[in-house]
């Protein structure tokens, strides 16, 4: 039986008030409220995720900021992963913050040889013509596949024509859902789970095709 019973108000103004103050000193003074208003109703929703999609992990609230020039030390969202690395995961993302959700699954950046893969099966007629139509079906389901993370090349990659039948595509670096809704009412209820799990559920054939021709492993 489910214990999630939605994303608390807490969460959405525990992040508000990290925005207007991103500091060590509010983190240690607010900790119990991360706890209890956001650690652990992400918990809740990622065990009954986990049940039917697999292990999910959840992102640590610190940031990395050695290579970066914004050094506020905390993330202004929660949540969590399938995967292990960001470039060349191929899985499952949820995101909450004071904007709201965002959720998906896909490849967000491809690796070199993921990419070279990827570009192959695009290419060949029957797998390529399978991408093409899958986006439609998608698409006609409210489930759009897009590019990914990074934008897609401008130019034709090298050792493919620029007047491909599929040139849109080859140019593109991942594919991914993403699903995003901006706060709501309805994302304190039990139904925040069921729109996550819809999305994940939609993806099951992006899923597929990208095990049997991107991920490296041998076809389901």
């Amino acid at each position: 039986m489910s214990t999630f019973q939605g994303l608390p108000p807490g969460l959405f103004e525990f992040f508000t008030d990290l925005r207007a103050d991103n500091s060590k000193a509010f983190w240690q003074a607010n900790r119990a409220r991360w706890e209890h208003d956001v650690r652990d109703p992400m918990r809740s929703l990622l065990a009954d995720l986990s049940d039917e999609f697999g292990p999910l992990r959840m992102f640590r609230p610190n940031r990395d900021v050695r290579f970066s020039k914004d050094k506020s030390p905390y993330k202004l969202w929660t949540g969590a992963t399938s995967e292990s690395q960001a470039v060349g995961g191929i899985g499952y993302y949820l995101e909450a913050s004071a904007h709201g959700i965002v959720t998906g699954y896909g490849a967000m950046l491809m690796t070199s040889e993921q990419l070279r893969r990827f570009r192959a099966a695009i290419d060949d007629e029957p797998s390529g013509t399978e991408f093409a139509h899958l986006l439609d079906t998608l698409t006609a389901q409210s489930h759009p596949v897009s590019h990914g993370a990074e934008d897609p090349l401008k130019t034709t990659p090298r050792g493919y024509s620029a007047d491909h039948p599929r040139i849109q595509f080859l140019r593109w670096k991942g594919a991914a859902i993403v699903q995003e809704w901006a706060t709501a009412d309805w994302m304190r209820t039990p139904e925040a789970l069921d729109a996550i799990r819809g999305v994940w559920r939609g993806a099951a054939p992006l899923k597929t095709w990208l095990g049997n021709y991107v991920s490296g492993l041998p076809p389901e």
